[in-house]
């Protein structure tokens, strides 16, 4: 039985090898690749149509200079709604609850933004750190307050997407132990708590795909603010 409600968020490992290795290259291996021939089959097609639309939608307000970044953009979207995705399955792990995991993510990609806005227009990049039209005695202020808002960014990013899974997959077992606990003494409420505990998953599997998106669109809103 288990001891606690986070212990399903451990890493687990098999004969020493980190469970969460496993996890990360398991993505990859699902989606079929392009063969050499001329005509594609269906599923290679809608995957294909699914690409190429998000990558145009992502990448509408960039200019010429970050569309060198659909690439990154759409990879990392397609491999966090996998890894979301996999995690609802009963007896997986869900790597994207592990805030280490996250921030991996989260803070090189936001240094590269800043490190691009510094070294191609340095004067805007620091420009953002004070607002136009400010008055003279709040200046050292806002500028204090708009470098930590700066700092905080991968913190908010990996916070953000580990609180909301993690959040949701509490809630999930807690529902599920309750329809188990309640099923012999009261099987009305035990049916009435299964189909709120479906209408759950419906929502975790939407939060799911949503989280993954916000993740890589805050991402290419602080490269537009950059390039």
């Amino acid at each position: 039985m288990m001891v606690s409600f986070f212990d399903q968020f451990a890493s687990p490992s098999y004969l020493g090898i980190p469970n969460i290795a496993v996890a990360i290259a398991l993505p990859w291996v699902l989606y079929p690749t392009p063969p050499a021939r001329w005509i594609n089959n269906r599923l290679i097609t809608i995957q294909g149509w699914f690409i190429n639309r998000f990558t145009n939608q992502l990448m509408l307000p960039l200019n010429v200079g970050g569309h060198k970044w659909a690439l990154l953009l759409a990879s990392l979207m397609i491999f966090l709604i996998t890894i979301n995705m996999l995690g609802l399955l009963p007896y997986t792990f869900t790597p994207t609850t592990q805030l280490s995991l996250n921030m991996g993510f989260a803070v090189p990609l936001w240094l590269a933004t800043v490190i691009i806005g510094m070294r191609n227009q340095p004067t805007i990049a620091l420009g953002h750190l004070l607002p136009e039209g400010t008055p003279i005695p709040l200046i050292p202020v806002l500028i204090i307050i708009e470098t930590i808002s700066l700092l905080i960014r991968p913190l908010a990013l990996g916070v953000r997407l580990t609180a909301n899974l993690t959040a949701g997959h509490l809630l999930i077992q807690l529902i599920a132990t309750a329809v188990f606990v309640l099923l012999p003494m009261m099987p009305t409420v035990a049916i009435l708590t299964a189909a709120v505990l479906f209408l759950l998953t419906l929502l975790e599997v939407a939060v799911a795909m949503i989280q993954a998106y916000v993740f890589v669109l805050l991402l290419s809103l602080y490269l537009q603010e950059n390039v």
